[in-house]
């Protein structure tokens, strides 16, 4: 039988603090949804091509898929949970429920995630910006449209 090489890690997650005893190179998203209940995030592909798994690193998205948790210590990591202000989606992910951005909803976390983040760095973003930000999220639906929609929504309710 092979030692564990499990040792304990403390993450910054939506602004709490929370000690896992994982491997340093177990994905991120593995601990997330596995050691911390939290859903937002998906298993979409495994190898960061397809958005899924999408979360905030110190507010930058990240493919949660594919970092070791071992990186993420001393960082602060919001999943789509975190995005909540008093119980109540935030004003990316109201306008992807305005718009009925979605149809099975499973790649919807990593399209707020990463409209979230653009806005970020740029609260007026414009259409383009917005197309070429979401470039590498997949959505096998096809609801590209309503996305669209709700993202250029989401830029209007930018103070």
């Amino acid at each position: 039988m092979n030692p564990t090489s499990a040792r304990p890690f403390i993450l910054s997650v939506n602004n709490q603090s929370h000690t896992v005893s994982v491997e340093p190179d177990s994905p991120l998203l593995y601990v997330l949804r596995n050691d911390l209940a939290l859903n937002g995030p998906k298993f979409g592909c495994g190898l960061g091509e397809c958005g899924a798994c999408t979360v905030l690193v110190d507010g930058v998205a990240a493919r949660a898929c594919v970092i070791p948790v071992s990186v993420i210590e001393e960082r602060e990591v919001t999943t789509l949970e975190g995005l909540s202000e008093n119980g109540r989606p935030n004003a990316v992910a109201q306008a992807f429920i305005d718009n009925q951005a979605a149809q099975c909803g499973y790649c919807l976390n990593g399209m707020i995630m990463t409209v979230q983040a653009l806005l970020n760095r740029n609260p007026q973003a414009s259409e383009g910006q917005i197309r070429n930000e979401l470039r590498h999220n997949l959505c096998r639906c096809g609801t590209h449209v309503e996305i669209m929609a709700a993202a250029i929504a989401a830029v209007r309710r930018q103070p």
